[in-house]
């Protein structure tokens, strides 16, 4: 029945509601593993889309540009080119419904939220490779056969190529301007971005893009970019000329004539300068580039059959484009290394506990790992049986019986002092006597908490037996601790009957 537009606009209002409740209910359940989070996100992801359709429609519903909208509701009104009559739209939308029932007689309500709610258990289909394991490590061994097979790679390990590829700076200026280079890079960036979009569907990588962007323009334009410093090119200079000799570290020409005849040839010529004469000549023909570029020499420089000035202008300005855009592809590339840094490190150590292992015990630990994700799922979600009741140990498990037994664990001791506390087994008893809430209640009864007094659990009111005079005797207690039947406090009545034996004694003494 949603033939008319106010009904489309209704049903879609309703479906965004409806997901919008969806992720929220998703986000309530933690992922009990990787597996069940990356799902999660690209269920998430997957309902934000949607979303995102379902609003661009109703955006253009709303806009209304060819005035459908506006006619519906002047109809729905009862306005017609005649005049208005309210029961006669009514009747006629009375009249379609009527149809369209009779065509379809055996239509029912559908419950819509049936078939959302199984979105929340859907498993979306996203590819990874064995060795990205469900997107915990990174599978770089294409890339890193291009990069040591290149000119401007070097023959290293994979493991210490994992640590190297995210520094580009490293590399040399003059190594970078290469289609190769350009090509690796390119495919580098691809990786990088596809990988993220399966491990992190949630994160806006346009947004990130376009803040690396701004940046990235910001620093060029200050020269401040790492590794391009100086822009690619200065002074209208071709960038082999700084690979060459770098000007900036030679203020004469004498200085310049230091580095030997060959090298200014070779810097002269890839200027498109006449690389003739003395090296007196050289040296002073190629010092001139230090402060004139080289659309502003005079063409008696130039060698015979090389670019004019305008000709190497160009190509210095087409030179400059490219390494900018060489540039900004490292700051992506750099930008994407920094958010995937833990899997990064994650990788490495992966490859270097690989090394040490045999093939068969490489398959058994990744078995090991698929089957564990399952069986944490499942033991969460079992319930605990314990018909005995025992204490949990660390894991969340009853402790063994035999264990309860061996600590006494059955065997409850009360203590009056702590307020009627309850201590199961002889080893928390015991430790009790040390503890805040037992020493508390000592002071609250004006008795020093000392050792002589452990075992002492009851309290009983006797006047006519105050036996702790002896250390106040401007305080006579009327408070007796009654202990609890071990040897050990009726040690401590006879060491109090002496002790006020041995007091009597003494004061007829002195009488």
């Amino acid at each position: 029945m949603s033939s008319t537009l106010l009904e489309v606009t209704r049903a879609a209002h309703e479906e965004v509601e409806r997901l919008e409740r969806l992720i929220v209910k998703d986000f309530q359940n933690e992922p009990a593993s990787n597996k069940d989070r990356l799902f999660q996100s690209h269920r998430v992801r997957l309902m934000i889309d949607t979303i995102s359709a379902t609003t661009e429609k109703l955006i253009e519903i709303y806009e209304d540009k060819d005035g459908a909208r506006k006619d519906e509701i002047a109809a729905l009104g009862g306005q017609t080119a005649t005049g208005t009559n309210v029961f006669s739209a009514f009747y006629d939308r009375l009249k379609e419904i009527r149809e369209y029932h009779r065509k379809h007689p055996a239509a029912r309500v559908v419950d819509v939220d049936e078939d959302f709610e199984a979105l929340l258990k859907e498993e979306p289909q996203v590819e990874f490779s064995g060795e990205e394991a469900m997107g915990r490590y990174l599978d770089m061994h294409e890339l890193f056969h291009l990069y040591v097979n290149s000119k401007f790679g070097e023959p290293i390990e994979y493991s210490a190529y994992l640590d190297t590829f995210a520094h580009l700076e490293k590399i040399s200026r003059r190594l970078k301007f290469s289609k190769q280079y350009r090509e690796y890079l390119e495919k580098l960036l691809e990786y990088l971005v596809y990988f993220f979009e399966r491990t992190e569907p949630l994160q806006d990588l346009d947004r990130i893009f376009l803040k690396v962007e701004s940046e990235f323009e910001e620093c060029w334009t200050d020269k401040k970019v790492e590794g391009w410093e100086q822009g690619g090119q200065e002074n209208g200079h071709h960038p082999q000329q700084h690979t060459v000799i770098d000007l900036d570290y030679y203020g004469t020409v004498e200085e310049l004539v230091e580095v030997g005849p060959e090298r200014l040839k070779e810097a002269l010529a890839a200027l498109g300068l006449k690389s003739g004469g003395t090296i007196q000549q050289r040296a002073e023909r190629l010092f001139l580039t230090k402060y004139t570029p080289l659309d502003k020499l005079d063409k008696k420089h130039f060698a015979k059959g090389s670019r004019s000035s305008e000709q190497n202008s160009a190509a210095a300005a087409l030179q400059m484009d490219g390494s900018k855009d060489i540039a900004f592809l490292e700051a992506k590339i750099t930008k994407l290394c920094d958010l995937l840094e833990d899997t990064i490190v994650r990788t490495k150590e992966n490859v270097e506990k690989k090394q040490a292992l045999t093939y068969e015990e490489m398959e058994a630990e990744r078995e090991e790992e698929e089957t564990q994700a399952d069986t944490e799922s499942d033991d969460e979600d079992q319930q605990i049986y314990n018909p005995l009741k025992l204490p949990m140990g660390w894991d969340g498990k009853p402790i063994p019986y035999w264990l309860y037994k061996l600590h006494g664990l059955g065997q409850e001791f009360k203590c009056e002092i702590c307020g009627n506390q309850s201590y199961w087994g002889r080893r928390a008893f015991e430790r009790h006597f040390k503890e805040w809430r037992h020493q508390h209640g000592m002071r609250c009864l004006g008795i020093p908490n000392t050792k002589n007094f452990n075992e002492i659990t009851s309290i009983k009111v006797q006047h006519s037996y105050p036996f702790y005079d002896y250390a106040s005797p401007c305080k006579v207690s009327n408070l007796c601790l009654k202990a609890s039947r071990t040897p050990q406090a009726c040690g401590i009545f006879d060491f109090f009957r002496r002790h006020r034996s041995c007091g009597r004694r003494s004061k007829r003494g002195r009488g």
